[in-house]
């Protein structure tokens, strides 16, 4: 196993369990999703607070030496380079945001053109959207979005863009 890869599985472990260890025996942390496309990784959890809002939670893995992009350039890239890290909720979903998506890592200014092709360092970003679930009970189908494009020096992954994640979510 690479050290890159090494770093990756242990980012991924102690995520887990800082989200298991953030929520009391009636919170939890629920993974909802996991799949890899063009050499990312990503896993989706839910985490239920007792109070206040629950937390979309999505960590992006890329591959060795590959990075992502800032969630704040345009969608379609600056000057058509690159594409945003993205975590959303779709238009039917049940779901509602309730604040901004943060970032695990800063982006960053890179070493070329265009400069505003702001970039996050190679390795794990993970993004957390707050959102409230509706007041039913029982089980819900729902839908996220997530959107990506990994680059290294030599070349990118074609873009993931609005991948629809079917999720089945309990809600109490």
């Amino acid at each position: 196993m690479s050290c890159n890869k090494y770093f990756q599985a242990v980012f991924l472990v102690i995520l887990s369990a800082m989200l298991a260890s953030a929520c009391s025996a009636k919170d939890e942390a629920l993974k909802l999703a996991d799949f890899t496309k063009n050499s990312v990784t990503v896993s989706i959890y839910l985490t239920t607070p007792k109070d206040g809002p629950s937390f979309l939670v999505a960590a992006f893995v890329p591959s060795d030496g590959l990075h992502l992009y800032s969630k704040d350039i345009p969608r379609n890239g600056v000057d058509g380079l690159g594409r945003p890290t993205l975590l959303e909720l779709t238009q039917a979903s049940q779901m509602k945001a309730a604040g901004e998506l943060m970032e695990s890592v800063a982006a960053q200014f890179p070493d070329f053109e265009p400069k505003e092709l702001l970039v996050y360092p190679a390795g794990v970003v993970t993004l957390t959207l707050p959102v409230t679930l509706p007041s039913d009970t029982g089980w819900m189908d729902d839908e996220i979005s997530v959107t990506y494009m990994a680059c290294n020096d030599t070349g990118c992954r074609a873009p993931v863009v609005n991948q629809i994640i079917a999720v089945r979510i309990p809600i109490q």
